[in-house]
């Protein structure tokens, strides 16, 4: 698929910051450069931003410390606090999909309507269980799914962030790949397409330039399911 550039100019300083939280109104990321020093100052950065918009909350993975299901399911516990107690499995009772689904309340806080996962140096995961990672990338994007196309509860709206090397990109550029289409056994028809409606994840791709992102490049890589 061909590249298309955004061609905005950064010119303030929290103008890619607008830019990127615009494109997770509808999207989830892969942000990739090959420059470690441009990924981590993305990534603290935009979460940092993220975190002072209204009724939104960042659940922010140190990938560095990511390279199987039980170091994962660590960090979430972390983040909910006090109390929390992950089985280690994806689907499973008190898994991460079920984990994910759950609003958090706390008291004297407005009712979050946007939770942001930033997973920084995703690319960890993904070289140590590139199986795993899919099943993640999945659970997050599935879970962002129902809630949106099929959840009577009151909306949550899920968007993941995925930043890491150019093999990142490479995995979001993967037809077989998590970013471009739903997990699924065998032949049946994917869980979270049969959920939602949408026959692929919407995930965009966007190269982080120079210490700040400038001129993203953004390549679209989903389609909403036609209905017969």
């Amino acid at each position: 698929m061909a590249a298309a550039s955004t061609g905005l100019a950064h010119a303030d300083l929290y103008a890619w910051q607008v830019d990127v939280a615009q494109l997770l109104e509808e999207h989830h990321l892969v942000a990739w450069s090959p420059v470690e020093r441009d990924r981590l100052l993305f990534g603290v950065q935009l979460a940092a931003y993220l975190r002072g918009l209204t009724d939104s909350e960042v659940w922010f993975l140190h990938g560095q410390h990511i390279t199987d299901l039980d170091s994962f399911c660590t960090q979430i516990e972390r983040i909910i606090g006090p109390g929390a107690a992950m089985a280690r499995t994806v689907h499973g009772p008190a898994g991460v999909v079920e984990t994910l689904r759950q609003r958090r309340i706390l008291p004297g806080h407005p009712t979050t309507k946007v939770r942001y996962y930033v997973w920084q140096d995703a690319g960890v995961m993904l070289r140590s269980n590139h199986r795993l990672f899919g099943q993640l990338v999945d659970a997050i994007a599935g879970v962002a799914a129902e809630a949106e196309y099929a959840s009577e509860d009151l909306l949550l709206i899920h968007r993941g962030v995925f930043i890491g090397p150019p093999a990142l990109d490479a995995y979001a550029e993967d037809p077989r790949g998590q970013f471009q289409t739903w997990a699924c056994e065998g032949r049946e028809r994917a869980l979270w397409e049969v959920v939602s409606g949408l026959s692929a994840p919407p995930v965009l791709r966007y190269r982080i330039g120079a210490v700040a992102p400038e001129e993203p490049v953004v390549r679209p890589a989903w389609r909403r399911a036609v209905s017969a």
